[in-house]
């Protein structure tokens, strides 16, 4: 069975905060339902549009792979069933940068991940990054709800 490292639901609150800087991308900020996750991702409304207000489900995994065995990075064509097939919209990118700011119990941990250009910021509780390791491979899956 695969572990997922992080999954929520988040809503859309904002499109384009700094003002749009290219053409096929937005950058969204949205917010979980669960723990309360602050997020800000570069997405591709071309082939994927999200609206202000609209809910969507979000996973972050180190492996597509169902019985869990990490991921070769190596694509296979076939009839093997993924963690992909249940979502709408999969990246893979790198975790880059992992940092912490604030005191006490208003300590917020962030994590940074590059999908190939395309960004996230996750802004949370810091138990949650201590899933994560600097220079990991990820994959964040995506779909409405």
């Amino acid at each position: 069975m695969v572990e997922t490292l992080f999954e929520d639901i988040f809503t859309v609150t904002q499109k384009d905060p700094d003002g749009k800087k290219f053409d096929r991308v937005n950058r969204i900020e949205a917010r979980s339902e669960q723990f309360d996750m602050y997020m800000l991702l570069d997405i591709n409304t071309e082939i994927y549009p999200m609206r202000v207000k609209e809910k969507f489900m979000m996973v972050l995994a180190s492996t597509l792979n169902l019985d869990g065995t990490p991921d070769t990075g190596y694509f296979i064509q076939g009839n093997k069933k993924s963690l992909a097939d249940k979502f709408e919209y999969v990246m893979h990118g790198k975790l880059y940068r992992i940092s912490e700011e604030g005191v006490g119990k208003h300590v917020k941990a962030d994590i940074f991940v590059s999908f190939g250009g395309l960004l996230m910021q996750l802004r949370g509780d810091p138990s949650i990054a201590a899933k994560f390791e600097l220079d990991q491979k990820l994959f964040i899956l995506i779909r409405k709800v």
